[in-house]
């Protein structure tokens, strides 16, 4: 009998690992033009992890990490070739481009952590 709520124990924890990482799908949060948008690196996760835009429009991208975690101290923009070193409990502004119509993920250095923007 232990045996099997075991292995149903780690058959959902796995199924919640993997629908946290890899299934969930957040909201968009919706940029305004020439405001920073703030982002929140807590609890394993940016908030918002999904942010939407206008094409041709430079993005300020504001990020305070709550998180203490070594995971949590640098966010990654792989697509663009842009990092950047977040501080613990400091803003750090992140100044994207004009970007083209497209997803473009930003994620941990481990890849752990997940956002995107969705240019429009």
């Amino acid at each position: 009998m232990n045996e099997i709520l075991v292995t149903v124990g780690g058959l959902l924890a796995i199924t919640t690992i993997v629908w946290w990482f890899w299934l969930s799908s957040p909201k968009a949060m919706l940029a305004s033009i020439n405001q920073a948008i703030e982002i929140r690196v807590e609890g394993g996760a940016y908030q918002p992890a999904a942010i939407e835009t206008s094409a041709g429009k430079p993005l300020t991208l504001r990020f305070i990490c709550i998180d203490t975690t070594p995971c949590a101290e640098k966010v990654m923009f792989g697509d663009l070739g842009i990092s950047a070193d977040l501080p613990p409990g400091k803003p750090h502004d992140v100044t994207l481009p004009s970007l083209q119509p497209g997803v473009y993920e930003f994620t941990c250095q481990m890849g752990m952590y997940r956002g995107k923007i969705v240019v429009k």
